[in-house]
């Protein structure tokens, strides 16, 4: 290549350059970031504050969903947006005062977890909405102490909900009928029933081939086979005492410990059957995280305001769990 030849090359190359710059440039100015935290609408006649659980994420469609704990009302916000709104409403619609859990299927479906909401009332133990809100299910569970805390989809397409008041988990499907709940493990001869809260945080294998489940009160982990409900502990060499929710991104788990206020991040294996810690961080301070989940490549922690006994905004849904 002679220096004539060398010159235009050069100059095309900074041109395309330049162009490329500018058109980065423009782009970056016109996609706004998005915000570090949600705001929650709080319920202004409730006497205790408004107190937030859990979380779900649909990924496909950029949505969360935020359960209260007090009223029972379902939140939904935008990736994009750093203000959400009321979903659905609490106070008795469809038979829920109280909600938990949530998580939210391929088809953008709901699945809402009551908590102690049907417990000595006969009301729904779980509730399931299309994208739209519309009730497809309001159900009880088998069994009349049902602690419905968390929820995750299994590699069938079905909920499964976790039970804190014993070790078991139910099945939430659609079925020839209609809707149907039904007990799918019974872990209880395994599983000794503690004070507090037992069974909560549940999250899939990278294989799919099993759930990690978390028994916060004691800190220990356990895995269920998804195909034949089997149940084994798994080994932890850290304190997870008050696991709660659960974040898988690939082969590294989150745990959120809500009251311990820490932050366990460990290594988990595609099956679900070893945990190794990679490290253990303090939470801010002056909250009380609980339920956590990944939407477009961060994690959204809920800020449950728990330590509050009448529970005072802004409410929040956050990014940075130590600020």
């Amino acid at each position: 290549m002679n220096r004539n030849q060398l010159t235009s090359a050069l100059l095309a190359a900074t041109v395309v350059a330049s162009s490329a710059m500018a058109t980065a440039s423009v782009a970056s100015a016109h996609s706004p970031a998005r915000p570090s935290t949600y705001l929650l609408t709080g319920d202004a006649d409730s006497p205790v504050g408004s107190k937030f659980e859990g979380i779900g994420a649909d990924e496909r469609r950029g949505l969360f969903y935020v359960s209260e704990v007090t009223g029972g009302e379902i939140h939904r916000g935008s990736v994009g947006s750093a203000q959400t709104q009321e979903w659905i409403a609490g106070d008795g619609t469809d038979g829920r005062y109280t909600a938990r859990g949530i998580t939210v299927d391929r088809q953008g479906r709901v699945y809402v977890a009551g908590g102690p909401n049907g417990i000595g009332t006969g009301r729904p133990d779980l509730w399931v909405y299309d994208a739209r809100g519309h009730l497809l299910a309001a159900l009880r569970a088998p069994g009349t102490d049902v602690f419905l805390n968390d929820v995750a989809i299994g590699p069938d397409g079905a909920a499964y909900f976790t039970n804190s008041n014993d070790a078991q988990i139910f099945r939430v499907a659609p079925g020839r009928h209609g809707w149907q709940a039904s007990l799918w493990a019974d872990a209880t001869d395994t599983i000794a029933r503690e004070a507090g809260f037992n069974l909560g945080g549940i999250v899939l294998s990278a294989d799919r081939s099993g759930f990690v489940v978390a028994q916060g009160n004691v800190g220990r982990m356990w895995r269920f086979d998804a195909r034949t409900a089997a149940v084994r502990e798994i080994a932890v060499d850290t304190d997870l005492v008050n696991a709660d929710g659960l974040v898988r991104q690939g082969n590294r788990l989150t745990v959120v410990r809500n009251f311990s206020k820490m932050i366990a991040t460990l290594r988990v294996s595609a099956d679900g059957r070893r945990l190794t810690t990679l490290s253990q961080r303090a939470s801010a301070a002056d909250r009380v995280l609980t339920t956590a989940k990944t939407l477009r490549g961060r994690i959204l922690y809920v800020d449950s305001k728990f330590d509050e006994a009448v529970a005072s905004g802004p409410y929040q849904v956050i990014t940075d769990p130590t600020r």
